[in-house]
């Protein structure tokens, strides 16, 4: 086994969770766990044989197997990890996740996580799953998304992240496209290849939405919740949110659509 399907779509029930010691009182273990995944963080060199195929442990690498898998371990000594044994709900869409992967840049945050949930355990269990989902998250990422194609181009994705930092802000797509570090008519053609739209209607679009969540979900004044979203002038807010929307903010407010 290569690769399993996870869902990551609540977060896990944490069953067990330490520092495992093995190799000491002899350098082979074979077993499985019926029920639960096992999540492995190595700081030692073996070999990991899942359903029959052979996986090269050292250290920083990751695994990830899922309930009721047959495992074998060859030790070469003494030989610690970090570990957590999980039930995982079948909660939102499957993610495909090698079984065994590089941590790579991602080692420090993910040794870090895990002895925080350990440390969690005894007292704070929820603590401990949030720290666990999260380690999940991070350990799904390593894996490249299978025959999705090469994903959204990197100035798109900057672009993006830049607009949704600065909604409040009078944002022009001059001033995303140097965020983003292209020219404004590449990443308006990047954008329309990307999302099917423009700069400007995903700017609209997002800065509604979020005015749209702090009317129903706040108690904002309605000229700071334009302010926050960038359409300080409130007739030009006004306006935003009938042709948007489908109705005023004070309306949007009143009936928490």
């Amino acid at each position: 086994m290569r690769e399993t399907e996870i869902h990551l779509g609540e977060p896990p029930v944490v069953a067990g969770i330490g520092v495992g010691v093995h190799g000491v009182a002899g350098r082979t273990d074979v077993f499985r766990l019926p029920e639960l995944w096992q999540l492995h963080l190595y700081q030692y060199e073996a070999e990991l044989t899942v359903d029959g195929t052979a996986h090269t442990i050292r250290p920083g690498r990751v695994s990830l197997v899922p309930p009721g898998t047959t495992v074998r371990y060859r030790y070469r000594g003494r030989s610690e990890h970090l570990f957590a044994h999980l039930r995982i709900a079948p909660a939102g869409p499957p993610r495909t996740v090698r079984v065994m992967q590089d941590a790579g840049p991602e080692l420090p945050a993910l040794t870090s996580l895990l002895l925080q949930a350990m440390a969690a355990a005894p007292s704070e269990p929820d603590r401990t799953r949030a720290e666990i989902w999260t380690t999940l998250w991070r350990v799904a990422h390593l894996t490249p998304p299978a025959a999705a194609g090469p994903g959204p181009h990197p100035a798109v994705t900057t672009a993006i992240a830049h607009i949704e930092a600065h909604l409040a802000a009078p944002l022009t797509v001059p001033e995303v496209a140097q965020a983003a570090g292209v020219s404004h008519n590449h990443l308006t053609r990047l954008f329309r290849t990307e999302t099917g739209g423009t700069v400007v209607g995903y700017i609209r679009r997002r800065r509604l939405e979020r005015a749209h969540h702090l009317l129903r979900a706040t108690t904002l004044s309605i000229p700071a919740v334009a302010a926050s979203v960038g359409i300080p002038d409130l007739h030009a807010f006004n306006k935003a949110c009938r042709r948007e929307l489908g109705a005023s903010p004070r309306a949007l407010r009143g009936t928490g659509s």
